[in-house]
């Protein structure tokens, strides 16, 4: 069997399609996007997630000029957590933030491993229906200072804004 086609279904196709490597980027030119990271509260773990996925540890400042103007907030799944990062969100909403910079998503960090009593949970869905949050699972070893190795497959969707690879 010939390893350079792949099978595809027959009622679409007749016969192997050739499996083509593109050449270059899919769009001519253009470069990875980069973001900022920025924390809704102290501790939030704006620097674990660049240290993980790349990009600009901004603290809990807004990016300076010289810092990608795509942002990522940052904020833990407890209830401070969430009121700080649906305050932020609000921020934007109503025209706040630094002018320039764009609200790309919220990352909201587990604050403890397991999953969110409902009151949390319900405080995740409102700031869901207004910006793209990513979820990051509580991940034992980044608490231990380990940030070595892929990130965890939950953050698939993460990883492929940033183009980091998951586990």
């Amino acid at each position: 069997m010939r390893t350079d086609v792949q099978q595809g279904p027959e009622i679409w196709l007749r016969g192997p399609v050739a499996v083509t490597e593109p050449e270059g980027p899919a769009h001519p030119g253009a470069t990875a996007r980069r973001f900022s990271w920025v924390g809704t509260h102290g501790g939030a773990g704006v620097t674990t997630l660049a240290g993980v996925y790349g990009g600009q540890d901004c603290g809990r400042d807004w990016p300076g000029p010289d810092d990608p103007r795509s942002v990522l907030l940052v904020a833990r799944t407890h209830a401070t957590g969430l009121a700080s990062a649906q305050h932020a969100v609000e921020v934007f909403r109503r025209g706040e933030a630094p002018q320039g910079l764009d609200l790309d998503a919220v990352v909201l960090v587990a604050d403890a491993p397991g999953r969110l009593p409902r009151p949390l949970a319900r405080q995740v869905k409102v700031i869901e229906s207004v910006i793209d949050v990513y979820r990051v699972p509580w991940v034992q070893s980044w608490r231990l200072g380990d940030l070595s190795g892929t990130p965890p497959r939950e953050t698939a969707a993460l990883a492929r804004l940033t183009e980091v690879r998951t586990r």
